[in-house]
């Protein structure tokens, strides 16, 4: 992986986005039924993420970074997101949230990030927590009753 950034999310993006699939049990990730045309409004926080030009994933800040179900407040920036499917376990991970963190923390300023991650999913895990996240809660999510971890950091 090169060079990633960030960009502002377009109707192209967001309809490959609506299209990945996940294998069996990262498919809680998938995003099925949903409208491209909701990512690619600015109004919900949706970022693309490139290396060279190419869509590699997604970034999202607020609200929709969030999973029915878990206990959050407004102390901290939900963030989450996405790496296309045939880039993922493949080590890119820390680099595409680290890009995203740089951003949402030059953009919105706030004085902590939130992330929600499936519990089963420990390579993700480690990888927020490697970036300074520490788990605070888990819970079952009220869509398919999965299980979450909630993980915070605090900004300098």
């Amino acid at each position: 992986m090169g060079v990633v950034e960030i960009v502002n999310m377009t109707d192209e993006y967001a309809a490959d986005i609506v299209t990945w699939r996940y294998p069996a049990q990262y498919d809680c990730y998938d995003l099925v039924g949903t409208d491209a045309g909701f990512f690619a409004d600015p109004r919900n926080g949706y970022v693309a993420l490139v290396d060279k030009g190419e869509l590699i994933g997604y970034r999202v800040f607020g609200p929709d970074g969030r999973v029915p179900g878990g206990e959050y407040d407004e102390s901290a920036l939900d963030t989450g997101g996405g790496l296309r499917p045939e880039l993922t376990g493949r080590g890119l991970g820390k680099q595409a949230i680290a890009t995203g963190l740089e951003y949402g923390a030059a953009r919105f300023r706030p004085t902590a990030f939130r992330v929600t991650v499936a519990s089963f999913n420990i390579r993700a895990q480690r990888v927020v927590q490697g970036l300074g996240f520490v788990p605070n809660r888990t819970f079952n999510a009220t869509t398919d009753g999965r299980s979450f971890v909630i993980l915070t950091r605090q900004q300098p």
